[in-house]
């Protein structure tokens, strides 16, 4: 591995659903020499491309998990992650992009910015991941960069800056003017392998003109040295604007913009050279770890290697030879050998085998140095752990998960299918932070819980295939939850006499709606409970959250504030004050009006435009509202807001309306509270199933 990080890129490729994500990465490790034979994502003879290695998404034609892959471009190392695009299996872009120093954001050019170009961005926001864009399927029929860059700018904030212009576009898609060189590139060969060079044809030079001084406009406002050449009306080189742009780009002041069309391999090797000219190395990405020793203090990690080792495991997977572990180093090295504490739960372990990925594959290296992203064999250890040294105690901080909202319960056809069963929930639990499982105590089923019906459907597939578990699925429950709409007092004595000392606690304040899942406020004065028992009203309270009174949903959004009560000297205790906080919790809640809140989907549908209507009325017959509809060319984007519960087969009742021609994606967008006669129905399906149990 190189030890120069100046020549050390770690990028992710991410878009929308279906913008070629997995095809670029397939051209890009064509053109370094790391595969020999381009693969299609639909292959013929079920082939498929390198990057998807599993076999559901060979036959599905999707990503599933995202793969780590290495290449060498210009002696520059570059360290990918090709990422999942279907909002379901988001969970695989949020631990890449916490893990990246930069990533490569795919635009189509006829979509532009689709809705989950959104979410990516809005992860790429949370970890402060700069990017550089590139409007692929330049090729196909109706596209327009210079619309998709627009939309960059109005959709997404970003300040997008064109730094190319096609030659030609749809049918006519030849190659791009780079406005930076001043020249034309063409690709020729049988897979675009020979970048020809040559001057911009004539008729395009007056455009290439005008977009290169609003380029240089652009950019001249992060260097003070490009500034001054404009004035002074100097010759402006390339020189003068590549730094310019490198360190907008990096500051994600600025998105140069690219484009190209990677499935008839055109464009790639420009955007591998703007991947190593504009994206940041490890030395200028600022990485922060708290200092558990010292009262989680921050530390800034140095990227360099004499330094105390800190690594994050971001990854987990269950290859042929046990678990493997994704990480990356950002401070010291990992040699084979060495010692490392896994400092969430204190423990030793010695590194083992090292490795470095290319998507299934793997090459065994002796260390990962600072910087750089590998794997491990044989540890055991959670998804987001932080690897040490043990002269120092840090942990980095942990990825952003989201709570699930769909459920499912599982049934195992037989005894070996149950064994291979909880073997496979096991590992999944493990490896996917936003798959769930859990036994209904009640009905004794095995439930599973996740992002959406495909994310399920994936893992009972997967279940099937890799475990041999044939398990029958009930049906999907929707994730409902109970909360309050109304402030309610408690005054609750819990008073117990047996033989001996009995049991007595009082506690008195209020409950209301809260901002936050559970929130307690302890404004006891003069004593009244003592401290020691405080955490014990605490934990009784946050008890009666896991299942509500009204109809035995998680209760959520609930703030309780203790501001008065009574102890006995003898028959005061822990206990006694929990119980207490458990009748108070029951007494005031009754009162405070409850309610149920269904979680509700942003879907947005993407159709030709003679199928709208007909979709916008699938969206009203669920109880959907639409929130804004525009056409775009020959297609129609519907956005909406549809409870979940109404959901369940969307996908085949669409296909079915618009002669499978529209798509759609759904994600979690907040908590509602469901209209009376709904709320009605669940109480009665929820008493249905008591009498059936009893």
């Amino acid at each position: 591995m190189i030890r120069d990080l100046e020549r050390v890129r770690n990028i992710g490729i991410s878009a929308h659903i279906d913008s070629g994500k997995t095809t670029l990465t397939e051209r890009i490790l064509f053109y370094t020499d790391k595969i020999h034979k381009i693969n299609e994502v639909r292959g013929k003879d079920g082939a498929g491309a390198i990057m998807d290695s599993m076999e559901l998404e060979r036959e599905r034609g999707i990503t599933i998990a995202s793969a780590a892959t290495y290449c060498e471009w210009n002696k520059h190392n570059i360290n990918i992650i090709d990422t999942p695009g279907h909002v379901d299996f988001t969970v695989e872009v949020e631990r890449s992009l916490r893990v990246l120093d930069g990533v490569v954001l795919i635009l189509c050019s006829v979509s532009g910015v689709q809705s989950q170009s959104i979410t990516v961005d809005q992860q790429m926001k949370r970890y402060q991941v700069p990017c550089i864009a590139f409007v692929n399927k330049c090729d196909r029929s109706g596209a327009n960069p210079v619309k998709v860059s627009g939309q960059l700018r109005d959709k997404l904030g970003h300040n997008s800056v064109m730094m190319q212009l096609p030659i030609g576009l749809e049918d006519k898609h030849e190659g791009v003017i780079d406005l930076v060189a001043m020249k034309a590139y063409y690709f020729e060969g049988d897979n675009g392998e020979k970048v020809v060079t040559k001057d911009i044809p004539a008729d395009m030079m007056d455009d290439a003109q005008t977009a290169r001084e609003e380029m240089i406009d652009a950019v001249s406002l992060f260097s003070d040295e490009l500034t001054d050449a404009i004035l002074e009306e100097k010759e402006i080189t390339k020189e003068l604007i590549m730094p310019a742009v490198r360190t907008g780009t990096i500051s994600r002041q600025m998105t140069p913009v690219f484009l190209g069309s990677a499935y008839k391999n055109k464009a790639v090797q420009p955007l591998l050279n703007a991947v190593i000219d504009y994206l940041p190395t490890p030395l200028d990405i600022e990485n922060e770890a708290i200092d558990l020793d010292n009262n989680e203090e921050t530390v800034i990690l140095e990227s360099t290697f004499d330094k105390p080792t800190v690594a994050l495991a971001f990854k987990l997977e269950d290859g042929q030879y046990g678990q493997l572990t994704y990480i990356r180093v950002y401070q010291g090295c990992i040699n084979k050998g060495d010692t490392l504490v896994n400092s969430r739960d204190g423990r030793k372990f010695k590194a083992g085998r090292l490795i470095r990925m290319h998507s299934s594959q793997m090459e065994e290296v002796e260390s990962i140095p600072a910087g750089h992203i590998g794997a491990m064999f044989g540890i055991d250890c959670a998804s987001g752990d932080t690897f040490v040294s043990p002269t120092i105690n840090y942990s980095m901080i942990a990825m952003h998960i989201m709570e699930p909202v769909i459920s499912l319960s599982i049934v195992p056809k037989d005894n070996k299918a149950q064994i291979n069963m909880s073997k496979a929930l096991n590992r999944f639990t493990k490896e996917d932070p936003t798959f769930k499982t859990y036994v209904d105590h009640e009905t004794g089923d095995t439930i599973i819980q996740g992002m959406g019906e495909l994310h399920l459907e994936v893992y009972v597939e997967r279940m099937k295939r890799e475990y041999g578990a044939e398990v029958e699925t009930g049906q999907p429950r929707v994730a409902y939850r109970e909360t309050i709409t109304k402030k309610a007092v408690f005054n609750y004595t819990h008073k117990k006499q047996t033989g001996g000392a009995g049991q007595f606690g009082r506690i008195s304040g209020f409950m209301e709606p809260g901002e936050e899942e559970f929130e307690f406020v302890n404004k006891i004065t003069g004593g009244r409970i003592p401290t020691q028992y405080i955490p014990a009203c605490e934990k009784g309270f946050e008890a009666c959250m896991d299942k509500g009174p009204k109809l035995e949903f998680p209760v959520t959004g609930i703030k309780i504030t203790i501001d008065d009560g009574a102890f006995h000297a003898v028959d005061s205790s822990e206990m006694a004050f929990k119980a207490a906080a458990r009748g108070a919790f029951l007494e005031a809640y009754a009162k405070a009006k409850p309610v149920i809140n269904e979680p509700i989907m942003k879907v947005v549908i993407e159709t030709p435009n003679e199928f709208q209507g007909a979709c916008m009325g699938l969206i009203n017959q669920r109880r959907g509202i639409i929130q804004g509809s525009q056409e775009e060319g020959v297609m129609s984007v519907i956005e909406s807001q549809v409870p979940l519960s109404d959901m369940f087969g969307f996908s085949t009742v669409l296909r079915s309306a618009t002669q499978g021609k529209a798509q759609f994606t759904m994600e979690f967008s907040t908590y509602k509270q469901v209209p009376q006669s709904i709320a009605e129905e669940i109480a009665k399906t929820k008493q249905e199933e008591k009498t059936k149990k009893q």
